[in-house]
């Protein structure tokens, strides 16, 4: 070619431009070639790309959450599970008082199992007494922790109520290495003091957990009684812890503090007990002062006003049991009645105080104004 010519053309079918160069169709059913832009010469289908497996796992694990978090209890299904936990703190109340009332406290020497290498008790009866006990403080535990779980899924409770029920798990978690000190010091009285009231501490917060799953099933009303009583609520409910203490330390000063001779006392006996005498006179004047309102507006709360007459009823039997068991010699089948029912007494007491500052819905007249 000369310089200057032009390029001659290019003849028909013979070096066609890039822009008209194709290559032939792929065959049909031929599974595109993920590497190259043609069709691979293959008729099993392609794998499914590794992007696409990761995502439909994110999205299984994501929905799996999803309804995990939305899982919800009823307040009536947690109303129940409520009241086996107060149960449960109210029935171990009892086993610890009769461990103590039986001087079992030593009849397993071992914490958790009752005797080295034998973590089932022998053939004894401290031994089963004691070991009984902790078997109870063992379903307590999982009771209180599976109401704190639950308390978290329930439509309608309030944040301080769960948080509440956590603290009665910590409590009830927490009477654990009480149990095993108590057995270190050979049932020396300050430990079993605390161990004692740790529970009724926890069967207090019980009671206020049953008390708001009723109410998130039927709803509150503004208080049906003053400030003032209210506040007064607040009094005898502290009455009444001062009452338990000083019943503890009654026994404490008592022949059944845990352990037979070897224990040591509190103080003496006889002015331990007119002490724990007087604290129950406080109690019943703030009890008595607060149903005489109640007496006077029954008419505006019939039902709180019943309460009350209740947790007066229980005090009475307390106290006649207490004067039994001071005019017997203190046998330990009364008293095992005694400490009973003062938790009873006392669970009816933070009852009736909670429903003075936030009344259930059913305390509530039927007909006729709140206010007045």
């Amino acid at each position: 070619m000369r310089a200057g010519n032009p390029r001659p053309a290019p003849r028909a079918g013979h070096d066609a431009g890039p822009a008209e160069r194709r290559r032939p169709a792929a065959l049909p059913r031929l599974a595109p070639d993920p590497v190259r832009r043609r069709r691979r010469l293959s008729l099993a289908p392609r794998a499914p790309a590794l992007g696409r497996i990761y995502t439909r796992g994110v999205n299984a694990t994501t929905t799996t959450l999803s309804r995990i978090r939305g899982f919800a209890l009823a307040p009536a299904q947690f109303l129940r599970l409520a009241a086996l936990e107060l149960f449960a703190l109210w029935l171990i109340v009892g086993t610890g008082a009769a461990v103590r009332l039986t001087d079992s406290g030593l009849g397993c020497r071992h914490w958790p199992g009752c005797e080295k290498g034998h973590p089932l008790p022998a053939k004894d009866v401290h031994a089963y007494i004691e070991f009984g006990n902790r078997l109870v403080g063992g379903v307590t535990i999982a009771l209180t922790l599976v109401g704190w779980l639950a308390a978290r899924r329930t439509r309608g409770l309030p944040h301080w109520v769960v948080r509440l029920s956590l603290a009665v798990f910590v409590g009830a978690l927490a009477q654990a290495p009480l149990g095993y000190l108590a057995v270190k010091s050979d049932l020396r009285w300050p430990v079993v003091m605390a161990h004692l009231l740790l529970s009724m501490l926890l069967l207090a917060g019980a009671v206020v957990l049953v008390l708001e799953a009723r109410a998130a099933d039927e709803g509150h009303v503004e208080p049906l009684v003053p400030r003032e009583l209210q506040r007064l609520g607040y009094v005898f409910v502290t009455a009444c812890f001062v009452l338990v203490v000083s019943g503890t330390f009654a026994t404490a000063a008592g022949p059944h503090s845990g352990g037979g001779k070897h224990v040591d006392r509190f103080a003496s006996l006889e002015p331990t007990v007119y002490a724990h005498a007087v604290v129950v006179a406080v109690f019943l004047a703030a009890l008595l002062f607060s149903l005489g309102y109640l007496a006077a507006r029954r008419e505006r709360s019939p039902r709180l006003f019943a309460g009350g007459v209740i947790v007066l009823a229980l005090l009475l039997v307390q106290m006649t049991i207490g004067e039994i068991q001071w005019r017997t010699h203190l046998p330990w089948g009364v008293v095992l009645a005694h400490v009973l029912l003062a938790g009873t007494v006392w669970a009816a007491t933070v009852a009736l105080a909670t429903l003075f500052v936030r009344p259930l819905r059913s305390l509530a007249p039927n007909v006729g104004s709140l206010d007045g």
